[in-house]
């Protein structure tokens, strides 16, 4: 039970930006698990759940993907190598410097896109398979404020 419960909250926030605990364990609820906020309080820690801000500067839940000194190295890696993005109906390609498609790709597994199913990646393009096209556009919006950071 604790493994499903843990999956679906990995879940819930990749697809919600949920602030507290309270928001959490509602949404569980609404899943059909029946949990306390102590329960939720126990799962975030176990999962090693942190917050982080949003564009609009209000802060949520996130899977913590290794140690944060990674996430500014694979952003690094991100910013460093990218150099173009279009889309065609739910792929996403993205062109690299040349030798860097494999870094990138890698980069945004650990970044942990929610509307990201796959990458395939070559020499200097990544070819990236999206949810659906609305979460194509969403998906280039937030690479586009990332670059500019």
């Amino acid at each position: 039970m604790k493994v499903d419960r843990h999956s679906k909250i990995v879940e819930l926030i990749g697809k919600y930006q949920i602030e507290t605990q309270e928001e959490l364990a509602e949404y569980l609820k609404k899943a059909g698990y029946h949990v306390t906020q102590a329960t939720v309080s126990r799962d975030i820690r176990e999962l090693k759940l942190t917050k982080v801000q949003a564009d609009n500067g209000r802060q949520y839940y996130s899977v913590m993907h290794g140690k944060k000194d990674f996430s500014e190295k694979y952003l690094r890696i991100f910013r460093d190598c990218f150099v173009s993005m279009d889309m065609a109906q739910n792929i996403l390609v993205i062109k690299t410097v040349s030798g860097m498609a494999m870094a990138v790709a890698e980069a945004l597994d650990v970044l942990g896109y929610h509307e990201i199913v796959g990458c395939v990646a070559g020499d200097n393009t990544i070819m990236c398979a999206i949810r659906s096209v609305d979460d194509t556009i969403i998906l280039m919006d937030k690479l586009k404020k990332m670059i500019a950071q």
